[in-house]
């Protein structure tokens, strides 16, 4: 009955455990937002760089896991090279050891409820009086965690201690100990979590059932075992995807095993070189010189290693999309930015297509964003424009596709964002089609031998070019546009429309026209207008936060 309710305490314990490193993740993932990931691609101009990112941004989120899914998705997105994502790798597995420092220092070497009991009450009274506050909310999140995390190793602790005295487990000391490595990378392999086996490996450690060099084998079988989601997520993915999750699974298991053929001489290192007797801090200072050792050995080769990855996996990559094909909805918030990243590439090409049809020359558009490598690579510009319309009708059904196993992911504030952006995509879309239908209009008029409709023709052009250069400039400058100046550029469509329609009616009674040449004319400036009016939503619902956008759609004479 004794070793049943140890059992179930040291399960319980677990349980805490991960459900306080969950809410930690979650707090810190979104009290950040965005900014570790612009600080990654910020920092990953070199190797140390990266790497000195993928620690600090891991040290920070306590979730390797969480770091490694992120990369995976911008390397295949081509937001990351390879390089640059195993470099990020190879610091992530040396940040995520700030964990086993806390726990073994606070948690075991102070007194747990001075420090769980007063975070758990603060994170529970901030949670129901200020809840509804996001920044509160997720700052509760964060102290219940904290809390929650200590009195689950407190369990893991006590349930430990208390077996000790009804087991005998020295009779396991002679037990090779390859067994021990399996056993941490089973345990790893069930909860996805490095930190929790180090938490009941310090724990085991702790109360003196198991010894030094078993939980040091422990440790070492956790480093490949916390590989497995990564692999997972990059099944189905493109190329670079698989690579990296190669790469890093390489690299795991090659420093797994020089660390184990190395384990004794490394443990006399601590003990006898070092000199630390606290198995606690003896066991967490291996697991950080292992990380160290691997960031040594690897970073001085990582353009060879990086070379042998590519000859693994060819691309076949048939998808429109640029980004989100390589994103996973296991991490909601990466797969948003990379959705984020995709309408802008969506709207991009839209306005290229529109611009095609007016024979309008794009150098400049092109000029104001980075999108002509990936062009280049789909072939874009050598497409014909039958072929281009399908590549936007594709690329419009997979971010389609795309938002609706997303949009279960996330919360309200991301599904608001996530809500706009598909929007902006289908108002894109609206006005490619609106001028596709007209494509023997234009064609008519800008050929036409009568000076009537070929002066029309030359307007617009003048002044659709104008529009979709100033609609780029919002989208791609670091300064915002604002609702008054996006509603100054409608009135601006609006007043294109009326005056040149008014112009036409007055030149049409002086100049001899045929009936044919009225109807093309009213049918050519009436889905312009459409097109460009749906071109500037798309553009509004990219740039305005919700409010802003609602207030927008409700302006009576934008519903025109």
């Amino acid at each position: 009955m004794e070793t049943l309710n140890t059992i179930l305490k040291l399960s319980a314990g677990v349980g805490l455990f991960l459900f306080a490193m969950y809410l930690v993740e979650e707090s810190l993932k979104n009290l950040s937002g965005r900014n570790f990931k612009l600080f990654l691609q910020r920092i990953t101009k070199n190797n140390i760089g990266a790497v000195a990112g993928g620690t600090i941004v891991t040290g920070i989120l306590q979730s390797s896991s969480m770091v490694s899914l992120m990369v995976l998705a911008f390397v295949g997105a081509g937001v990351f090279t390879m390089k640059n994502a195993m470099a990020i790798i190879l610091g992530a597995n040396l940040g995520t050891t700030l964990a086993s420092w806390l726990v073994a220092t606070l948690g075991f070497k102070t007194n747990i409820e001075v420090i769980a009991y007063p975070a758990v009450c603060l994170g529970g009274f901030l949670l129901i009086l200020l809840g509804n506050r996001k920044t509160i909310k997720y700052v509760s999140y964060f102290l219940l965690g904290f809390g929650l995390m200590f009195i689950g190793l407190s369990f893991m602790k006590t349930a430990m201690e208390t077996q000790v005295q009804y087991f005998d487990f020295s009779q396991y000391a002679s037990e090779p100990l390859v067994i021990f490595l399996i056993i941490g990378f089973l345990i790893t392999l069930v909860v996805q979590s490095s930190s929790v086996t180090m938490a009941l490996t310090l724990s085991a450690l702790n109360a003196g059932a198991i010894g030094f060099p078993m939980a040091a084998a422990i440790v070492l079988g956790s480093e490949t075992g916390t590989i497995i989601k990564i692999v997972l997520s990059a099944i189905g993915g493109n190329a670079s995807k698989k690579r990296v999750a190669l790469g890093n699974l390489l690299f795991n298991i090659f420093i797994t095993a020089i660390a184990f053929v190395l384990l004794r001489p490394i443990i006399l290192l601590i003990t006898d070189i070092i000199k630390i007797k606290d198995p606690l801090i003896g066991l967490v200072t291996f697991s950080s010189l292992i990380n160290l050792l691997a960031i040594v050995l690897f970073l001085p080769v990582l353009d060879l290693f990086t070379t042998f990855l590519e000859r693994f996996f060819k691309n076949t990559d048939c998808s429109a999309a640029a980004f989100i094909n390589h994103a996973s909805i296991a991490e909601p918030e990466t797969a948003l930015d990379l959705f984020r990243r995709e309408t802008r590439y969506f709207i991009h090409n839209s306005m290229l297509f529109n611009l095609e049809l007016f024979k309008i020359q794009t150098n400049e558009l092109d000029q104001q964003t980075n999108y002509n490598e990936i062009n280049d690579k789909r072939n874009f510009d050598s497409k014909t424009p039958e072929e281009k319309y399908e590549f936007l009708k594709q690329l419009q059904g997979e971010l389609q596709a795309f938002y609706l196993k997303l949009r279960a992911k996330l919360n309200s504030e991301g599904n608001s964002e996530l809500n706009q952006l598909i929007s902006a995509v289908r108002s894109s879309m609206h006005a490619v089609k609106s001028i596709k239908d007209i494509g023997s209009n234009i064609t008519n008029l800008s050929s036409s031998s009568k000076e009537i409709k070929y002066q029309f023709f030359l307007h617009h052009k003048k002044e659709t070019e104008e529009l979709y250069l100033k609609l780029n400039l919002f989208l791609n400058t670091e300064k915002s546009s604002d609702f008054e100046e996006l509603r100054i550029q409608f009135d601006t469509i609006q007043k294109n429309y009326t005056t040149a329609l008014n112009t036409f009616y007055t030149e049409a009674q002086l100049a001899p026209i045929e009936d044919i040449d009225i109807t093309t004319v009213i049918n050519f400036n009436r889905e312009l207008f459409t097109s460009n009016k749906a071109m500037l939503m798309a553009v509004k619902d990219i740039l305005l936060d919700e409010k802003q956008a609602q207030n927008f759609n409700e302006i009576p004479i934008y519903k025109t």
